[in-house]
């Protein structure tokens, strides 16, 4: 779960980086550069020997699933929502991620699903914006259908690595990257205005530093340490950025926020890690 965890602080302190520096560029171009340096630092490590025949295509597709159409519907989201209902719906990944593992694996574990809940809860409470929420249905779908996207990529490439037997991640991740790439270039392609006519020097930085590290290795970091931990942790991982990010915010942006409820968000993950540990010592399927 290490790795998880690195990646996790690496996402939250990413979040103050994004609004301070990136706010005035357009989603799309920043999605479409930041997985274009992830392509470029993972390129030169791709071995498609080292890729079990027939596989090829389906880790483009995973990647295309799981960094690409879910950039494209969580931009898409924000035409139809307002920024604070965006952030509440994401916090559902953890439930996601739990309910496609059991539903693959033909069987239904409560503990799974509750550790994933108190995630979700820990998220939620967190999150929930103190304005009236606002909300279409055709919103609440590309979030979802973002999230979705987000968790069933997560899940396919663990299921992708145990029917190979052993590979070494760093040689087959640009594929994941080459689907992401093309999924956020077509999508980039349909939208007007979306290339900036200048970048500033912090901006420029901001982008270096989100695709070659918040995006790059980050994602790279979060697939690799997917395929050590069960699925109840990899679900509940999912929502662990969100308190550390609002933490980030409060030391970097000298941001307010409830801590009230930062405190009970983070007391209903610490009683959904708690849960997986337990689980973990019961049986090695948590």
């Amino acid at each position: 779960m290490g790795l998880l965890w690195i990646v996790s602080f690496i996402w939250a302190f990413s979040f103050p980086l994004i609004k301070g520096n990136l706010g005035g560029l357009d989603a799309a171009f920043v999605s479409l550069v930041r997985l274009s340096l992830s392509l470029l630092v993972f390129a030169p490590l791709l071995r498609l020997r080292a890729v079990p025949r027939g596989l090829a295509p389906a880790l483009v597709a995973v990647g295309g699933v799981q960094f690409g159409l879910m950039y494209v519907l969580y931009i898409e989201s924000f035409s139809r929502l307002p920024a604070h209902t965006v952030v509440l719906l994401t916090t559902t990944t953890p439930l996601l991620v739990a309910l496609l593992d059991e539903l693959l694996d033909r069987r239904v574990r409560m503990r799974t699903l509750c550790a994933a809940l108190l995630a979700v809860a820990a998220g939620a409470v967190i999150q929930y914006p103190v304005q009236p929420l606002r909300a279409s249905l055709v919103g609440v779908a590309l979030v979802q259908g973002s999230n979705v996207a987000f968790a069933a990529g997560q899940v396919a490439y663990r299921r992708l690595a145990a029917r190979a037997g052993q590979w070494d991640d760093a040689r087959v991740f640009a594929l994941l990257y080459l689907g992401a790439v093309l999924v956020s270039a077509c999508c980039a392609v349909f939208r007007r205005q979306w290339m900036p006519a200048t970048l500033s020097g912090a901006q420029m930085m901001t982008l270096v530093y989100l695709g070659v590290v918040a995006s790059g290795i980050g994602f790279f970091l979060w697939n690799r340490g997917a395929r050590q931990v069960g699925g109840a942790a990899l679900a509940v991982m999912n929502n662990v950025k969100i308190p550390l990010g609002i933490i980030a915010s409060l030391a970097l942006l000298h941001e307010r926020t409830d801590l009230a409820r930062l405190a009970a968000g983070m007391a209903f993950m610490a009683c959904a890690l708690a849960l997986c540990a337990r689980g973990r010592q019961g049986s090695r399927q948590c």
